[in-house]
């Protein structure tokens, strides 16, 4: 207690207040050493002058320097950020939080101050305030200034996800002797139950699944309330739906109810449709070599179920039956405030002990990606045949744009001599060799044989329409002198 006063006292003297004060208590003191009279009520008078002033000065100080602590743009959090900074002097602030690509980063102890206090986001954060009893506000992109009884609900990230789960590409899951220590196989082992599921055949499949999600994105970017116009896209709504709305999975292996994160819901989702659909087809059926396979269908079918509104649904053996559906798992999403952009099936292992059946597979699929290959070259082919007469057209119509300079603008009767008419063609052509040339071989050549047919022209020509030494010198010496 003593300690606790003492350093309360030590404070208060180290602010200019309590510094004047000491030295006027000091001043007075050599005064009456040196038994100087003096008036007590100026000096009071005078204590308490520079006291005022003192305190005036600090606190438009204050005022002033806060104004550069933070990147604000909204005139209205000058004052909010003045009372922070002084509530920082007094020691009375509340949490200073940074959000940084929808994680937030503290100091120990930070997020369970009370007060006043401030959060900043960066362009791809955003955040849910709330308090004991009820949720407060959606903060965006930029600074916010929160009240004494509000704390972080929840962040998310704006930016695109990419999720994998599933097997990885080198992993094992059907092999039998296991080749790996404990740990690796329960590794291997709750990787493949990820996304398991079975065939109408009975066979276990489980594929790697990578799905592309982030927050619903506004139509147009706008800014937020602190100013910022995040390049991600911000929606106050579809931030909020994520955070606060909860999705309970049931049947886990602990045999309780699990709330299911924002980030974790697609993956869900997917998932259950997975199984839903390799379950009507049988394991020959993912792999025949067309068009629109078993497993090509599926992963079309996800895609459409978690971005349309209604899907055509499927019979028990795979096949369409004209019945338009309403996609549950899109209505999720959208309550959720999320999107998916992309699903995609690859590295599928299978439980097949028949080699025979896993070398067709794999003969299928080669057959089928050599197909691909084939029709993206062709269209390769077809795209630079296409750019190469394009370019050829441009060029053409840039040439004759350089040619006929000397007639643009100008309306002028038909030329009776053609040696005039040549001379004018050659000579911009020349000028314009010189200037885009750097001295390489093959421009020397050309302009050589501009030369000649110059010297030609000048030969024949009866009337000399353009005079020899206004003819630009094609020589790349001389154009490097003239340069020089």
């Amino acid at each position: 207690m003593i300690r606790k006063t003492f350093s309360g006292i030590s404070a208060f003297l180290q602010t200019p207040i309590g510094v004047i004060l000491i030295t006027n208590i000091a001043w007075q003191g050599i005064m009456w050493a040196a038994k100087i009279p003096s008036n007590k009520i100026v000096s009071l008078v005078l204590l308490v002058f520079d006291g005022f002033v003192a305190y005036l000065l600090f606190d438009r100080l204050i005022y002033f320097f806060s104004q550069f602590v933070l990147p604000i743009q909204n005139p209205k959090y000058r004052q909010e950020i003045y009372s922070r900074v002084n509530n920082f002097e007094t020691g009375r602030r509340g949490p200073a939080l940074f959000i940084k690509n929808g994680r937030v980063i503290t100091h120990k102890g930070e997020e369970s101050k009370r007060g006043a206090g401030v959060i900043i986001l960066d362009t791809a954060s955003a955040a849910v305030l709330r308090t004991d009893t009820e949720i407060r506000d959606t903060v965006g992109p930029g600074v916010k200034f929160t009240n004494g009884n509000e704390y972080i609900a929840g962040s998310v990230d704006l930016r695109s996800q990419w999720q994998y789960i599933g097997p990885h590409s080198n992993d094992q899951p059907f092999l039998n002797p296991v080749p790996t220590s404990p740990k690796d196989f329960i590794d291997v082992q709750n990787r493949r139950q990820q996304t398991s599921g079975h065939t109408r055949d009975g066979f276990e499949v489980s594929p790697t699944i990578s799905i592309k999600f982030n927050i619903k994105r506004p139509k147009e970017k706008v800014a937020t309330e602190g100013g910022v116009i995040s390049q991600y896209g911000y929606d106050a709504n579809s931030v909020r739906n994520a955070i606060t709305r909860e999705v309970i999975e049931l049947g886990t292996l602990e045999n309780k109810n699990k709330r299911l994160e924002w980030n974790k819901l697609p993956a869900h989702l997917v998932v259950n449709i997975w199984r839903e659909y390799v379950r009507k087809f049988k394991l020959g059926d993912l792999f025949t070599p067309n068009d629109s396979n078993g497993l090509q269908t599926i992963e079309k079918m996800i895609n459409k179920r978690v971005k349309q509104h209604n899907v055509e649904a499927l019979d028990d053996t795979g096949g369409k039956t004209g019945e338009w559906l309403a996609s549950l798992e899109f209505q999720q999403l959208q309550s959720r405030g999320l999107e998916i952009t992309e699903v995609r099936i690859h590295n599928v292992f299978f439980d097949k002990d028949d080699k025979d059946m896993e070398k067709q597979a794999i003969e299928q699929w080669s057959a089928e990606w050599l197909n691909i290959a084939k029709k993206e070259e062709l269209f390769i082919k077809e795209k630079e045949s296409l750019m190469e007469t394009a370019a050829r057209e441009d060029a053409s119509k840039r040439f004759a744009g350089i040619a006929s300079r000397q007639f643009s603008g100008k309306t002028t009767m038909p030329q009776e001599n053609p040696f005039k008419t040549l001379q004018l063609l050659i000579l911009p052509l020349k000028e314009f060799i010189l200037s885009e040339s750097n001295a390489n071989s093959d421009m020397e050549k050309e302009l050589r044989k501009l030369d000649d047919i110059w010297k030609w022209l000048l030969d024949n020509n009866p009337v000399e329409t353009i005079p020899i030494n206004k003819a630009p010198d094609a020589s790349p010496s001389a154009k490097r002198g003239d340069r020089q």
